[in-house]
């Protein structure tokens, strides 16, 4: 099996290289060489997505059984459209990862694959959609719809888009859940987001390479998939994971949503996780768990996370880091409103 894989760098990118390599499969990496170094083994391309002349030298060097695409998340449709018509010819099978953000009625309403989508262009530039008032629609969902349809346009049913939501685990660069991993080990009261048995499902880095792998080799038309975990954990067994695997000796004091946001506490992201929208982690997978998803449980993703950390695990650089997590003074003072708070 010869795979290309665009980025393959960093997080879900590394992931998908490293696990194509464990399969015996020839792996061809295509990026700026700026985010970090090529897993060992892969065959090194690198160039510029947006470039033209790039592009056709990276399609002189195929052709690939599959791609799969980890490095769109902040490009324009029109770029992504560049690059799935210069490679088309050279690719079977083309998996892209997308997000949930896709869709019109996230995060308000539970989600299916038959959900509507946002309409955008496959041809949009930076440019095109907007951010709604309350936080959705926002204009990088729509951004990432017009690129999936720039990648239909390009390669027909040989395309397979996986839409996670929130993808944690070791080399994680938005900085999620290292911040409520550290947040548990200084101890302390730790303000948290009531209902304590809210259920989220985020998904394991290393489950959504897994999967992307095995769609890449498939040989069935292609599909879209909502790539979210099937069981996933309360908000409590979360909490309770983070403080038990740093050794953190503090205790959750459990705030309702109504006071957080009397504190102008930020869904998100100063609450790392906390949305109070019914559809935030109302995700169905099913048809991903069919297609065989497979999700290790999320308490072995926490702990993974924090044996990365613990051994100077040290995420590519990434502005949105700094947006996570509440400061200690303000965490302080809403606690302090709430002596005694249950979940």
């Amino acid at each position: 099996m010869r795979m290309l894989v665009l980025g393959g760098t960093w997080f879900l990118g590394k992931e998908v290289v490293a696990g194509a390599l464990a399969r015996g499969w020839e792996v061809t990496t295509f990026n700026r060489g700026r985010s970090g170094p090529d897993v060992p083994g892969a065959e090194a391309v690198q160039g510029d997505r947006t470039d033209a002349a790039d592009l056709a030298r990276l399609a002189a060097a195929g052709p690939w059984d599959g791609v799969v695409d980890t490095s769109s998340s902040e490009l324009p449709p029109r770029d992504v459209l560049l690059a799935a018509r210069a490679l088309s010819g050279q690719v079977g099978r083309w998996v892209h990862i997308s997000t949930v953000s896709v869709y019109a009625d996230w995060p308000h309403r539970a989600l299916t694959e038959a959900s509507a989508l946002l309409d955008c262009p496959p041809d949009a530039d930076d440019a095109f959609g907007h951010t709604g008032q309350d936080g959705s629609p926002t204009k990088y969902g729509f951004q990432k719809a017009g690129g999936e349809r720039a990648v239909s346009e390009a390669l027909g049913d040989r395309a397979v888009f996986l839409r996670p939501g929130v993808i944690l685990g070791p080399g994680e660069y938005i900085g999620r859940l290292p911040w409520w991993l550290t947040r548990a080990e200084r101890g302390g009261p730790l303000l948290a987001p009531s209902p304590a048995n809210r259920q989220i499902q985020p998904v394991d880095v290393r489950d959504v390479a897994a999967f992307a792998l095995d769609q890449a080799a498939a040989e069935d038309a292609g599909a879209a998939f909502n790539v979210a975990h099937p069981q996933g954990l309360t908000f409590a067994e979360f909490i309770t994971v983070c403080l038990t695997v740093t050794g953190g000796t503090g205790r959750p004091v459990w705030a309702s949503p109504e006071d957080l946001d009397r504190h102008s506490v930020r869904q998100w992201t100063e609450m790392p996780l906390w949305r109070t929208h019914a559809g935030v982690w109302a995700v169905d997978s099913s048809r991903a768990v069919a297609a065989g998803l497979r999700c290790r449980p999320l308490g072995e993703t926490i702990a993974d996370t924090w044996a990365w950390l613990r051994s100077d695990g040290r995420p590519v650089a990434h502005p949105r880091w700094a947006e996570h997590g509440i400061a200690p003074e303000k965490e302080a003072k809403i606690i302090a409103f709430l002596p005694g708070a249950t979940g």
